[in-house]
């Protein structure tokens, strides 16, 4: 495995771990701020990180939105210059209201290597796994 896919990999992890803990701050902070979004559970892309931030809290205060776990595999790196498609399936335990649910979900995150060398999330695409 090449340095550009583990540290892909690496970046991939710190977002998912930060994802399954309900770590906001962490989470949020893996992406650009004009990140996009594109989610199978909404009616529209979200166009940038605060646009998800702002939905992200609406869950939370409308539904009782917590994620509880959140488990990551079939991962794979794309290389292209100083971007990188990461692409994985997920399956997530979360709460809505205090009820359980589980979610199992293909995902595509497109990251860019920035000028200090870190890798930054600018694209997000969930979508069902059937």
């Amino acid at each position: 495995m090449s340095d550009l896919e583990q540290a892909v990999l690496a970046a991939a992890d710190r977002l998912v771990d930060a994802f399954a803990r309900h770590d906001r701050a962490a989470y949020f902070s893996a992406f650009s701020p004009n990140a996009t979004f594109i989610f199978h559970t909404l009616d529209r892309p979200l166009k940038s990180r605060a646009e998800y931030e702002a939905e992200w809290a609406l869950w939370e205060e409308r539904d009782g939105f917590r994620v509880r776990a959140c488990r990551s595999s079939e991962r794979h790196v794309q290389a292209a210059g100083d971007v990188a498609v990461f692409t994985h399936r997920v399956n997530t335990e979360l709460e809505f209201n205090g009820e359980p649910a589980t979610a199992d979900e293909r995902e595509t995150i497109v990251f860019q290597k920035t000028a200090s060398g870190e890798w930054m999330a600018v694209h997000e695409h969930l979508s069902r796994h059937d």
